[in-house]
């Protein structure tokens, strides 16, 4: 039979702010890494999104332009009819009511969501 081999003395123990210390610094480690990944996610998004973002704001200024050429349509249409004053005041009363519903129908759902 085989003689086992002797092992030695067992290494000597390490001390335990030695131990804390390098877990410590395992855990900064982490983190940093963790935040770093964070980063080049959050920044890849936002690259991603800049040019959808400026469409959309492109977009939203075209919409705001068409609904102030329908506003002067209806002001210009009504001046015909009943005067340039009174087509002005029902201009206002009908592009008011339309924001006020729109606004009335959006709080609703806002509502009911929360």
């Amino acid at each position: 039979m085989l003689k086992p081999v002797d092992p030695g003395p067992p290494p000597p123990e390490r001390p335990i702010g030695e131990l804390v210390q390098e877990l410590i610094e395992d855990g900064k480690g982490y983190a940093r890494a963790e935040i770093g990944l964070l980063k080049a996610i959050a920044s890849a998004k936002a690259k991603a999104l800049a040019l959808p973002a400026a469409l959309f704001g492109v977009a939203f200024i075209l919409a705001l332009a068409a609904v102030t050429a329908l506003a002067v349509g209806v002001v210009l249409a009504l001046a015909k009819l009943i005067g340039p004053l009174l087509a002005g005041v029902a201009g206002l009363i009908i592009f008011a009511a339309i924001a006020g519903l729109l606004g009335w129908i959006g709080a609703e759902r806002v509502r009911r969501v929360l």
